[in-house]
């Protein structure tokens, strides 16, 4: 029996959210690998038999199902957040173009390439928009100054049209591509070592299963050296330009360090 001098029911606490960061990991690894799991954490349960009949037929369906779940969960978010900045854009659009990579039934060779298509792919387009007056990772560094004042915003804005700078962000730009490209050469190879049963076999999902889960880690790793890296070049030029103290991953900063030059305009002007 609790005791009548005290509460019987405690305070209620704010509920903790749970970090997306975990949200990204259940739908974008955790459920397509136990999808496509022939047999689910040692239980015998497998999607492919006991939801889908089982076969080729009950395979394939299994396998588009995993490969579908982490397109619509990242659709979903970007739809719900009501995010449309530019860099949730590209990765709904990297999404979209992993979803209809799915429906192209290859295995062996093919297979390794396709799963690397994606990091193919962003390698490319960013080597590409090196030669534009815009290159893509400028558009990553602008977004963490969406929440800045708009002073901060616009000095940030003036220093990547600065000339130095800018030779900053074209080679953060290729490294950042190198590197991608690099990363998807590698899982390329190991895609080709392991995943070598037929397409729609129990063998072929279980081997993507284990991959997927192998390259994860190494794969996000990668990704972030090559990010990095690519920050390294940038903020060497902006320092050179504006001073020790200035970085463009701090806008209050990076404006402090302007109007200490000079070089903010009485009336700066907004994005390019």
């Amino acid at each position: 029996m609790s005791d009548p001098a005290t509460p019987t029911t405690p305070p209620s606490k704010a509920r903790s959210r749970v970090p997306k960061t975990v949200w990204d990991l259940v739908f974008t690894l955790v459920i397509p690998i136990l999808i496509l799991s022939p047999n689910i954490l040692g239980s015998g349960i497998s999607i492919a038999e006991q939801v889908f009949g089982g076969g080729t037929t009950g395979n394939v369906r299994a396998y588009l199902l995993a490969a579908l779940i982490p397109v619509v969960y990242v659709l979903w978010d970007l739809g719900f957040n009501r995010n449309v900045s530019p860099v949730a854009l590209i990765g709904g659009a990297g999404a979209i173009f992993s979803g209809a990579l799915a429906f192209w039934y290859v295995d062996g060779f093919w297979y390794a390439i396709k799963d690397s298509a994606r990091s193919y792919l962003t390698g490319i387009l960013f080597l590409i928009s090196a030669a534009t007056s815009v290159p893509l990772f400028r558009v990553f560094l602008d977004a963490a100054s969406i929440g800045e004042s708009p002073q901060d915003r616009a000095a940030t804005q003036q220093a990547m049209r600065d000339p130095g700078v800018h030779r900053g962000l074209v080679l953060g730009t290729v490294v950042f591509a190198v590197v991608d490209l690099i990363g998807g050469v590698v899982n390329s190879i190991v895609n080709y070592d392991r995943v070598v049963a037929k397409f729609g076999t129990d063998d072929f999902n279980a081997q993507i299963a284990a991959v997927n889960a192998l390259m994860r880690v190494p794969g996000l790793i990668i990704s972030l050296l090559g990010v990095g890296a690519a920050i390294w070049f940038v903020q060497k030029a902006v320092r050179q330009r504006y001073g020790a103290d200035a970085s463009l991953l701090e806008p209050a900063k990076l404006a402090a360090s302007m109007r200490e030059r000079g070089e903010i305009k009485a009336d700066p002007v907004g994005p390019a």
